[in-house]
């Protein structure tokens, strides 16, 4: 089946086009049905009618056209017109990006909103600067941990074979380093992994576990917000220049008043999900403060000498800091 859907959708993305449209062919893992994914549709169909049938956004979901990297190439050769993208491959594009999803720069929804705010422009002109023009930002949702045996501190983690999206190298180090055990598989394989037992936890938000059936296999969630999962749709330069100019600013604006709606509604589909799989025999275990702490620190200890100045530039990350500080004062961490 799913090397057909793959055939199926390379015929389609080669057939040929009426000459009358701007055909974007769009790339996303997400399911089809699923709320990320209807959120791409209402994108398309907006464009299309503002347009009046001048541009024709076709959506690829479920992972048909490969994982995020593989859009990211097929996009550079022009295969792909566009993709729904999480901050794991946007780095590859703009690592500044990372620096929002990082495990305690943002800790609340109300910090995302404002970093988003403040900082999103220059994330903005860093891919434009690459040739990619964000057309809307898009939440996945908060990570948690899901695993076989319950994770409340990080030693209950250390335990177990990790699901680790992608292969990043100084990541999958740091995280052997601090005694994990990362097994390193694209997201598509994830599932096989966890039935066979060549994985036993993984990190993902709960309407992503929930969506991809994940959490049946690791009927276990660790009730900490890691980090936050934002991603981005983009659309290649080239094919953003080929849409009129007058045309450009309204497709803009209605793609990010869609996104922003979607963002708002994702923080309900998180608590959903988290009760629908409680119902199916998940179990939240929550985590102390004390607990808590400890995770926090070996995020500062470990993870900021490799990765700030490094992987994203220590501006941004001064930036985030400045953006969140004041909310912090006056509110409790989630």
């Amino acid at each position: 089946m799913a090397r057909w859907c793959m055939v199926a959708a390379a015929t389609l993305m080669t057939a040929g086009e009426p000459a009358s449209s701007q055909v974007i062919k769009l790339g996303s893992l997400a399911p089809e049905g699923s709320p990320y994914h209807q959120g791409l549709v209402e994108i398309a169909q907006a464009w299309k009618k503002m347009s009046n049938g001048g541009v024709d956004v076709r959506i690829f979901p479920g992972g048909v056209v490969g994982d995020e990297p593989d859009m990211i190439r097929k996009m550079r050769i022009g295969q792909l017109n566009a993709a729904a993208l999480t901050s794991v491959s946007l780095i590859t594009i703009a690592p500044d990006i990372e620096a929002i999803s990082f495990p305690s720069m943002v800790q609340t929804d109300e910090e995302l909103d404002e970093v988003i705010r403040v900082v999103g422009p220059q994330l903005e002109q860093q891919l434009q600067e690459r040739g990619f023009v964000l057309v809307a930002w898009t939440l996945a949702g908060w990570v948690h941990f899901f695993a076989r045996e319950p994770v409340i501190a990080p030693a209950d983690l250390q335990r177990q074979k990790l699901f680790f999206w992608g292969s990043d190298t100084r990541y999958l180090e740091l995280l052997k380093r601090t005694r994990f055990h990362p097994v390193s598989l694209p997201v598509a394989e994830l599932l096989p992994s966890l039935q066979s037992g060549l994985v036993e936890a993984f990190a993902a938000p709960p309407a992503v576990a929930l969506a991809f059936q994940w959490h049946p296999r690791a009927p276990h969630m660790t009730a900490m917000r890691w980090q936050p999962l934002p991603g981005c749709v983009v659309v290649d330069q080239r094919t953003w220049n080929r849409i009129p100019e007058a045309l450009r600013p309204g497709l803009l604006a209605e793609a990010r008043r869609i996104s922003g709606s979607l963002m708002a509604r994702s923080r309900q589909l998180e608590i959903d999900a988290i009760a629908a799989m409680k119902q199916a025999g998940l179990t939240v275990h929550d985590v102390p403060d004390t607990v808590r702490e400890e995770w926090m620190d070996l995020v500062r200890r470990e993870g900021y000498p490799i990765f700030v100045g490094s992987r994203f530039s220590r501006e941004i990350f001064e930036a985030v800091q400045a953006a969140v500080a004041p909310l912090r004062q006056s509110a409790p961490v989630e």
